[in-house]
């Protein structure tokens, strides 16, 4: 299975009508990067996608190897429907280009101690799990619930697709926040709501999908369990690169341009705006507006002359805060294990422990908490027939900790499948594995060119939120926008296509030369 993009030759008449139209160049074809590209191109741009790798997607790339697909990626998807309005800004349905499809539980959650959590948006489902740890917890956990809804409806709701472009956007919030109490961590707020250890971790666990520990992370991102269980947690058939070509071929069918292997050197700027970029091959591309879907860091260090930054300097985004690193091996098996979950989160022995050592002390530790995916219990076809595919994430320290990953990788990866061989997850795992590939912090910098490796750009903390995040809209060059984790709202699926979304507020409206 392969993520090409069928890109029909345009008619005589409608390259004319592109001649006219502003251009628009959007660096990097992430979810977030497509967003933009679609949005401005209905809007009446003509949008130029810059890819520099060989295959689209960014962080949501697809590795094909001995007959298995795997998301490199993203593979959660929540919140769909914004998935659905791109497809509606071109008057056309999702479910005629891609099929998504829930997934039940949304995760089943794995104690070192041999307890399970099977995690659904089902209230009285997750009640009945939730007395199997610790019944005198079930009220608290309906009051949590009515607070992440209430956090929700202003963090999501409400702010999610609007820019903070000035400290005042911020000040109009402030006393909600202050009400809401973002100042505490999502797992403070848990503590005050659920006694049971086991359960703490089962509803404060969801910061690390965004790069965010939960003892640091703001309580604003305990929102996402009321996400969840509003929209769900879905999966696409073919894998989230099904989700990324789709799009893309709706982007070629509305009349724009993706380039692959095409490496963004330098943005152009004349006069403190933007006026293009220019590639690593010399290519130039003119532009009204251009769009940064990379990550934010190096798109100022590296892209933009010093002279031209003042408040973004080196200096400054050095001393900004990152999110944690992931390890990820990607493995194929010979066999099936139909007992899976899609998604199953593995959580070890510690947890504090392990997040400080990770986040804070940057130590490589000997145990680990893992994310598992295993696609194939959704859609078999990801695999060769009797085949099972997986991914399986550990959160690690970024590359400020220095760890020689060429050296340890192997073993570290070793390490990970021989504790999956455990009953319920992946017995003699290790005697099936017929393919397999390892993406370390190093390789984040290298392929996605990810500042240290960080695997969600800056940290979710609170002072790194809404305007204190890099802006939609540079402070720097006029004419230059950012999208993506980097920015507001923040990572993840939803998060990037609501950046996308909410530039359609910042950017100008498209008129002709």
């Amino acid at each position: 299975m392969t993520v090409s993009i069928r890109v029909p030759p345009p008619p005589k008449a409608a390259a004319a009508a592109a001649d006219r139209k502003p251009r628009a160049v959007v660096i990097g074809s992430g979810l977030g990067g497509i967003g933009a590209a679609i949005r401005l191109q209905v809007r009446g741009y003509q949008v130029t996608l810059l890819e520099m790798r060989d295959k689209p997607g960014g962080r949501a790339y697809v590795y094909e190897q001995d007959g298995f697909t795997f998301d490199a990626g993203p593979t959660i998807v929540t919140a769909p429907f914004l998935i659905d309005e791109l497809f509606a800004l071109a008057g056309e349905r999702t479910a005629d280009h891609v099929k998504i499809v829930p997934c039940s539980p949304f995760y089943r959650i794995r104690f070192h101690d041999g307890r399970v959590f099977d995690y659904t948006g089902d209230e009285a489902e997750i009640i009945d799990e939730i007395r199997k740890f610790e019944p005198a917890d079930v009220p608290g956990y309906k009051r949590f619930v009515e607070r992440s809804r209430a956090i929700f409806d202003k963090a999501f709701t409400e702010l999610a697709d609007k820019p903070f472009s000035s400290i005042w956007d911020m000040l109009k919030i402030a006393p909600d926040l202050l009400k809401l109490q973002s100042h505490e961590s999502v797992f403070k707020l848990i503590s005050r709501y659920i006694k049971n250890p086991h359960l703490r971790q089962v509803f404060s666990f969801h910061p690390l999908l965004i790069g965010g520990n939960p003892f640091q992370s703001s309580s604003i991102y305990s929102m996402i369990h009321y996400l969840e269980r509003k929209w769900g947690v879905h999966s696409a058939i073919g894998g989230t690169g099904a989700i990324v070509r789709a799009l893309l071929e709706m982007f070629a069918r509305l009349g724009g341009e993706l380039h692959l292997n095409a490496r963004v050197e330098k943005i152009q700027i004349e006069k403190g705006a933007a006026t293009g970029v220019e590639l690593a091959d010399g290519r130039q591309f003119p532009a009204r507006i251009v769009v940064s879907n990379g990550d934010v860091a190096n798109t100022y260090r590296k892209m933009i002359a010093p002279k031209w930054r003042r408040k973004w300097t080196d200096r400054k985004l050095e001393r900004m805060r990152y999110s944690m690193g992931l390890f990820v091996l990607y493995f194929g098996t010979n066999r099936t294990y139909e007992h899976l979950a899609h998604h199953t989160i593995v959580l070890g022995p510690r947890y504090r422990e392990l997040l400080q050592e990770i986040f804070v002390e940057k130590h490589l530790a000997e145990d680990f908490s893992l994310y598992l995916h295993a696609p194939t219990r959704t859609d078999p076809n990801l695999a060769p027939p009797g085949c099972e595919c997986f991914y399986v994430l550990s959160p690690v320290p970024n590359l400020l900790g220095g760890q020689d990953w060429e050296a340890v990788k192997e073993r570290y990866a070793d390490a990970i499948l021989a504790s999956l061989e455990i009953p319920g997850l992946c017995p003699d795992v290790r005697k099936h594995v017929i393919t397999r590939r390892i993406m370390t912090p190093l390789d984040f910098e290298r392929d996605l060119d990810a500042y240290v490796g960080s695997a969600f750009q800056f940290e979710p903390i609170l002072t790194q939120s809404a305007w204190f995040r890099p802006h939609n809209e540079s402070e720097d060059v006029r004419g230059l926008y950012f999208c993506g984790a980097g920015t507001h709202p923040g990572a993840g699926m939803p998060g990037v296509l609501s950046s996308a979304k909410l530039l359609d507020r910042v950017i100008p409206e498209a008129v002709p030369a």
